[in-house]
């Protein structure tokens, strides 16, 4: 019975030192948590996806905090968090305008030519290691296997006809998308622009007349015929710069290949 008490005792005596070290080290060794932060941490919506330019939502709470970046820095959160996170710093948001990301093509697999049938990993980052950069005849469209899909969180972008689509109303502005597109088709637009060049070609006209039967051939008759300036053409390719642009369509009417296209209806 002594046995049994002694080694309770000495059990019972190693738990209790144990425990007042703990304590002891947890009151030296505390980390501060500015209250600040959190608040703000908590305004974000928690998807950690990078499309603020940080390493997570945790990062640029902190960042927000120390007044390194905007309270408008979440791109997921928008205008709503951006008001929250403004009224914590005790600033004024300001306006921040809606993105919206965009496939710059439109070379479904009706309209564009492919060299060969390609039966290999279905990954576009991988179309750099086969012939030609891929099937598809135009070196510029998009390869449709669908990075930017998984890259995506919000479900916002699929392959449908040979042809990455964003779904407008689902997309966030991270820019995942953007950053994993080997082909640099993607690009973060006004969600309000009315129109859009689905085309990044810069091959010369008859290039790509052969390659694709919708690419843009550089004829500069939106470029003329734009009464703000607004479209330039660049490297053979059409260009709207959606700070002149009003949205009046006569780009998209004058267009021989009609590849300037209104956006998708809300």
């Amino acid at each position: 019975m002594n046995g049994v008490l002694i080694a309770a005792l000495i059990v019972g005596g190693t738990g209790l030192i144990l425990g007042l070290f703990l304590g002891l080290a947890d009151k030296k060794f505390k980390v501060e948590v500015d209250e600040k932060v959190e608040r703000i941490r908590a305004e974000l919506p928690g998807n950690n996806c990078g499309g603020c330019g940080y390493a997570g939502c945790d990062a640029v709470a902190q960042a927000i905090a120390d007044g390194e970046a905007e309270v408008s820095a979440c791109p997921v959160g928008g205008s709503a968090a951006a008001a929250k996170i403004a009224a914590i710093m005790g600033k004024e948001a300001g306006e921040s305008a809606r993105l919206t990301a965009f496939v710059k093509c439109a070379g479904t697999c009706d309209k564009t030519h492919v060299n060969y049938e390609y039966y290999g990993v279905r990954d576009c980052e991988m179309m750099g290691f086969v012939p030609a950069g891929g099937p598809k005849s135009c070196d510029y469209g998009c390869l449709g296997y669908g990075s930017c899909v998984q890259a995506c969180q919000f479900d916002a972008i699929h392959v449908i006809d040979g042809v990455a689509v964003v779904d407008r109303e689902k997309c966030k502005a991270c820019g995942a998308c953007v950053k994993r597109c080997p082909k640099h088709l993607i690009e973060l637009i006004p969600y309000e622009a009315s129109y859009q060049v689905q085309c990044a070609s810069r091959e010369k006209g008859k290039d790509v007349m052969q390659a694709c039967q919708t690419g843009c051939i550089g004829c500069k008759k939106c470029e003329k015929e734009c009464p703000q300036g607004a479209v330039t053409v660049t490297d053979n390719v059409a260009r709207i710069d959606y700070s002149k642009c009003k949205n009046c369509g006569i780009c998209a009417s004058v267009c021989p290949r009609k590849i300037i296209h209104p956006a998708p209806q809300k």
